[in-house]
């Protein structure tokens, strides 16, 4: 109520309400003038000092403010100035205000200190008058409306209380009604002179943008009245019919038009009839006119009412492309096969009449073998080059008669009328047209081809469905070693429909908390003790049962939640080590797409926080393979988990790369030996000393070094006697087992004081 109007107002409304404050001085200054002599003649009659300096003071602030009104306006204020136009808000707050105190200083003195009541009558009359001028001058700005009242209205009422009164009591507590009745009619007036305001500016913008809409509109334009009659044409439109010889078109019925239209033999008349029958219905529709040998405008009529707008677009050129549009849209820009969609429509016709005679066909889809790596190394420019290539080795290895295109990306597709003997031969002469390198820019690629096919024995089946089958058999193709072909079975579509399911049903247990982690413990071959427990995650299906994690993992990673699971794991994980006693640590398995979709500092930041876990206790395993898909990301991410104190695995040694580099570059602090390499150790030396020798070098470059996978004592004892490996893992000590279950183990195996192994027997 007492804030400035400008936080309450756009820039040009408030700067306006400004200057309707400061205007018609001159009568603001006689009205000052009148009500001062009013206040003299008042303390003439009364012989008030009081009243006489009262009446001077209401002339003196009638100057005063006629001296601010003349300062504003030679100050010239900007329309959208709004720091300026408080400034002049705030004086002409001050100088109104402190009028209006003078004007209720009147009626209090002519009340309390004078018994006369004329003085009273015309001190409380013209004070009356003048709140209602504030209203009428000041109603924009409420801050100045508000002041000025109570500046009247507070004096006049103490006034009218000292009479001491019941009467003029009731008169005091009227004047905060009037208050509230002049704020209101203040605020009013503003609201219906801003909306009128608004109003008319809305409407001139819109006129305005109308008129530059239709003037450049890139068609023509005509506006028809209910009476048919021409009331808006641009200039567009004048040209289309200028044209046709209708030089006048504004202002003309369009019937007339039309008629000299039909009769100039330059329109065909169809064309004229059905858009006059469009017109005089009311109808909304398009119409092809055909003005001139190759010229073509398309009409397109939308009516309301009794109403129409006529849009005249020239679409000569579209028309002259429409072939060649055509082409494109049904081929391939880039090896001119037909494209996806023009396959769907020849493949639907020939499925057609082969079923009618109960003839087979064969469905085939062909893909590029890492063409994104041929694109990434080699760029683009040779991938397309390639592409060219391979559609042509398509053509000629396939015999006559088959549909070939492509299907997009690396894709292509066939569909042919032969039996499976025949299907497999072709098949086997485009993966023997592929053997050769291809030359692309001087370098000679070496491209394989994958190829799945379906054959469909009475061509009956829908197209969608032999696709998806023959994607299916691609899929198993690819999975084999890619560089083969596969024929689809019942099986496929089987182990397809199960994997949909597992991927929906794998998203919901996770949003749902439904999956569990179990722990197995690695132990410390020299201390005979647990020190650190693996986290494995595990899902029981409600339906299926357990599904293993070598189903489930590689499924989270197709959906891109394998980060998902890795968080819950990690914070799980923690918490629950956070409850083991002594110093036993946790580890836990990290995925290559964990470093880009998780932020790992962050998250284990968080985990190790929420439970007071310390940070040497926690450690993260990661595989070569992971590491290798983003090295300079997982570099980072790594160096800044072991600064903070987080134990970092290589895990699986030996199934990777088992790159030497990559030991000495990241800051590992422990290797884990796969467990291939244990298997035969217990009967085969080469197995025993390649052991050996992968321990020693982990040793050498300060790892501790774990081996997995002990399964047997024999196992066990080999390892003890012959390889120095520190740390062992495996069901020969415990499989892994839920996190009720692991406290207590771990508290059994570190209890006991017996070794690993018991000492050999002497026999004999």
């Amino acid at each position: 109520m007492l804030s400035s109007a400008r936080k309450t107002m756009p820039a040009l409304d408030y700067v306006s309400i400004v200057r309707s404050v400061y205007g018609d001085r001159g009568a603001m200054l006689a009205g000052a003038f009148a009500s001062g002599l009013t206040a003299a003649l008042t303390a003439w009659r009364s012989q008030s000092l009081p009243l006489y300096a009262v009446a001077l003071a209401i002339i003196l602030l009638g100057i005063v403010r006629y001296l601010n009104m003349r300062a504003f306006w030679r100050a010239a204020i900007d329309n959208d100035d709004v720091m300026a136009a408080q400034h002049w808000e705030d004086r002409a707050t001050l100088a109104g205000a402190t009028l209006a105190l003078a004007h209720g200083l009147w009626c209090l003195f002519a009340l309390w200190l004078v018994s006369d009541p004329f003085a009273e009558l015309a001190s409380i009359s013209l004070s009356i008058a003048v709140m209602v001028g504030i209203c009428a001058r000041n109603f924009g700005l409420d801050r100045l409306v508000t002041l000025q009242l109570l500046g009247v209205i507070v004096p006049m009422g103490a006034g009218l209380l000292g009479h001491g009164d019941v009467y003029h009591a009731i008169l005091a507590v009227l004047l905060l009604v009037l208050l509230s009745s002049f704020r209101k009619l203040a605020g009013d007036i503003r609201a219906i002179l801003l909306s009128a305001v608004h109003g008319r500016v809305e409407a001139s913008r819109l006129a305005a943008e109308l008129d530059i809409a239709i003037t450049t509109l890139e068609h023509g334009l005509c506006m028809l009245d209910e009476n048919g009659l021409v009331t808006v044409a641009n200039e567009r439109a004048s040209r289309v019919f200028a044209l046709l010889g209708i030089r006048q078109l504004a202002n003309q019925p369009f019937g007339t038009v039309l008629a000299a239209l039909g009769t100039s033999n330059r329109v065909p008349r169809t064309a004229v009839e059905q858009l006059g029958s469009m017109i005089s219905r009311r109808a909304s529709g398009k119409v092809l006119l055909s003005l001139d040998p190759g010229r073509y405008y398309e009409v397109t009529v939308s009516s309301r009412g009794k109403r129409s707008v006529l849009l005249f677009e020239d679409i000569t050129e579209r028309v002259e492309a429409e072939e060649r549009i055509s082409f494109m849209a049904r081929h391939d820009t880039l090896t001119n096969l037909p494209n996806r969609n023009h396959f769907g429509e020849l493949a639907l016709d020939e499925l057609e009449n082969r079923a009618e005679t109960g003839t087979p066909s064969v469905l085939t889809i062909f893909d590029i073998d890492e063409f994104k790596h041929v694109n990434d190394s080699f760029g683009h420019v040779v991938g397309d080059k390639l592409l060219r290539q391979a559609a042509s080795r398509l053509r000629s290895a396939l015999p006559d008669g088959t549909t070939l295109a492509r299907l997009g990306g690396d894709e292509f597709i066939a569909l042919s009328g032969t039996d499976v003997e025949n299907a497999r031969a072709d098949a086997q002469r485009v993966i023997d047209a592929f053997h050769e390198p291809f030359i692309l820019d001087g370098h000679h690629l070496s491209v394989q081809v994958s190829i799945g096919m379906v054959i469909s024995r009475t061509s009956r089946e829908e197209l969608d469905e032999l696709m998806t089958k023959a994607d299916l058999a691609l899929y198993a193709a690819k999975g084999e070693g890619k560089g083969r072909c596969q024929l689809f079975h019942q099986q496929m579509d089987i182990d397809y429909h199960y994997r949909q399911r597992l991927k929906a049903d794998l998203r919901e247990a996770l949003a749902a908390g439904a999956l569990s982690l179990v722990f197995q413990p690695l132990l410390d071959i020299s201390s005979h003790r647990v020190v650190s427990c693996e986290a494995l995650a595990r899902w029981t299906h409600p339906e299926l049962g357990p599904i293993p994690p070598a189903t489930f993992i590689p499924l989270a990673e197709e959906m891109g939640i394998i980060s998902e699971i890795t968080a819950f794991v990690v914070r799980s994980a923690v918490a629950e080590c956070s409850q083991w006693a002594g110093e036993i640590g946790v580890a836990v398995n990290v995925s290559g797409r964990d470093f880009r979709g998780l932020d790992l500092p962050g998250l284990v930041d968080e985990a190790l926080a929420e439970s007071g876990l310390s940070a040497p206790r926690l450690e993260l395993e990661v595989t070569e393979t992971a590491v290798i898909e983003e090295t300079d990301l997982a570099q980072s991410v790594l160096e800044s988990l072991s600064a903070r104190g987080i134990s970092i695995a290589l895990d699986d040694f030996g199934t990777g790369y088992s790159s030497l580099s990559y030991l000495s570059a990241l800051p590992f602090n422990k290797l884990k030996i796969d467990r291939s390499f244990v298997q035969d150790i217990a009967e085969d030396e080469r197995a025993l000393s390649l052991l050996a020798n992968v321990a020693r070098l982990g040793r050498d470059l300060d790892l501790t070094v774990v081996a997995e996978g002990v399964e047997t004592e024999d196992q066990l004892r080999a390892m003890l006697e012959h390889t120095g490996i520190q740390q062992v893992q495996g069901y020969f000590f415990s499989r892994p087992l839920p996190a009720r279950d692991i406290a207590e183990l771990i508290s059994h195996l570190n209890g006991q004081t017996s070794p690993l192994l018991p000492a050999k027997r002497k026999h004999g």
